[in-house]
């Protein structure tokens, strides 16, 4: 089973989101995502400042496999984006919930955190999907 870091928001589209201490958000895709993926070699993020609505396309990663859309998680403007990723997108296979972070947010004030999946709830996600 892939790990489920109980303090993380969780989209059913596998992204997880990690609230700053700062009122930023953090994005990236889960473990379970990057062991679907595969060997992730290219990472496509999206602009500074762009504005994204939740569930709009927001970054494309490239694996050995496939190439996928990403999803924002929750509404918000990009703030800055993980610049290891251009050099070493392996990053996100290696260390998902560290190192391999994608996106961070400035969250919109009607940001909606409620919506997303606790740990539980992703764990059903990913195990539906694995049928």
């Amino acid at each position: 089973m892939s790990e489920i870091p109980g303090d993380l928001k969780y989209a059913k589209t596998h992204e997880w989101v990690r609230r700053e201490d700062d009122g930023r958000v953090t994005i990236g895709i889960t473990d379970h995502a990057q062991e679907e993926l595969g060997d992730l070699v290219y990472v496509e993020q999206p602009e500074l400042d762009r504005e994204l609505a939740a569930a709009e396309d927001m970054a494309v990663v490239e694996s050995v496999k496939a190439a996928s859309d990403l999803y924002s998680p929750v509404t918000g403007r990009v703030v800055e984006v993980n610049e290891a990723l251009a050099d070493t997108p392996e990053l996100i296979n290696s260390d998902p919930y560290g190192e391999g972070w994608i996106l961070r947010l400035q969250p919109a004030a009607d940001a909606d955190f409620d919506a997303l999946l606790d740990s539980e709830g992703y764990a059903a996600v990913a195990a539906a999907g694995d049928d």
